[in-house]
């Protein structure tokens, strides 16, 4: 096919490699944690993981009065260790964008809202517009999207792009970290795909998962992703974030990730700026490492 007859989209995509195989990933992976996991597991690493953390609550159960404690152990925790930061981020449903952002008193923290029909995407694009909207009035400062997962699957790049780069129109200058729920992408070649199409599109990050799907990250989809990011930073000088979600209980899930994007992308992605943790049960795990006692704060 002549580059005529290609969309924006195929365009886009044929720039890159996305003829990867799911065994290459798996071995390159496997070296490359093998040769430097090991020397990641320090003290300093550990907190700036708790620095990248983005505390989650995504429940049903979900409350006014749970989610003002959950906000206010925030602003707690910056009085109690103050010699340790704070998170990166508390991430809400949006009818919780206006508590949080009224009660959190911590400089920096910022309020994330996941927004446009999460955690399916499907809904009509007007509510996906309307919700993120109204999250960014009461007071959220970054979106957290999902991709419409069955148009990318179906090979409609054009209405799932379209979507993405429509509600980057709303969150304008705030951060929008696009999902891609690579546990339903399946393969490797797809994940680079989504990835590279989110990015073209205008996500500020690229996020693995809803945490609702099962399987949610992966070392193998976040070995992808950032290869993605690098490729598309090194063909246009403009830098994502990269934010794995789900499924990350341990310490040393947390170091496998920060390894990847410390190896693949490098010393300028180490900050919370450009690597994020979607989690809420690790970040107690974090700190009793760091602390050296067993500590249930969060």
């Amino acid at each position: 096919m002549a580059d005529k007859d290609l969309t924006k989209y195929e365009l886009a995509l044929s720039k890159y490699n996305t003829d990867i195989k799911d065994s290459d990933v798996k071995s390159s992976l496997e070296k490359l944690l093998e040769k430097n996991l090991e020397k990641n597991d320090t003290q300093e690493v550990k907190k700036l993981l708790f620095n990248c953390v983005d505390l989650t609550t995504l429940q049903t159960t979900d409350s006014q009065e749970s989610v003002l404690k959950f906000t206010e152990k925030v602003n707690q925790f910056d009085d109690e260790y103050p010699e340790l930061g704070h998170v990166a981020a508390i991430c809400v449903y949006p009818n919780f964008a206006k508590i949080v952002s009224q009660t959190l008193e911590v400089d920096d923290v910022q309020v994330t809202c996941v927004s446009g029909g999460f955690p399916s995407s499907q809904t009509y694009i007007e509510v996906k517009i309307a919700e993120t909207s109204m999250a960014l009035y009461e007071g959220a400062t970054e979106i957290d999207i999902v991709i419409n997962v069955g148009s990318f699957l179906s090979g409609d790049y054009e209405s799932m792009c379209e979507e993405v780069e429509e509600l980057k129109e709303v969150c304008k200058d705030h951060h929008m970290k696009v999902i891609l729920e690579t546990g339903a992408l399946k393969t490797a070649a797809n994940i680079k795909k989504a990835s590279i199409l989110s990015m073209y599109s205008g996500a500020d990050f690229i996020k693995t998962s809803t945490g609702k799907l099962e399987p949610a990250a992966t070392p193998e989809a976040a070995y992808v992703m950032c290869q993605a990011i690098k490729e598309y930073y090194l063909e246009t000088g403009r830098k994502v974030g990269f934010k794995p979600a789900g499924g990350l209980s341990t310490v040393k899930d947390a170091l496998i990730y920060y390894t990847i994007v410390k190896e693949i992308l490098g010393e300028e992605w180490l900050n919370n700026k450009l690597f994020r943790l979607g989690t809420s049960r690790l970040t107690n795990l974090l700190l009793s490492e760091i602390k050296g006692t067993e500590i249930n704060f969060f």
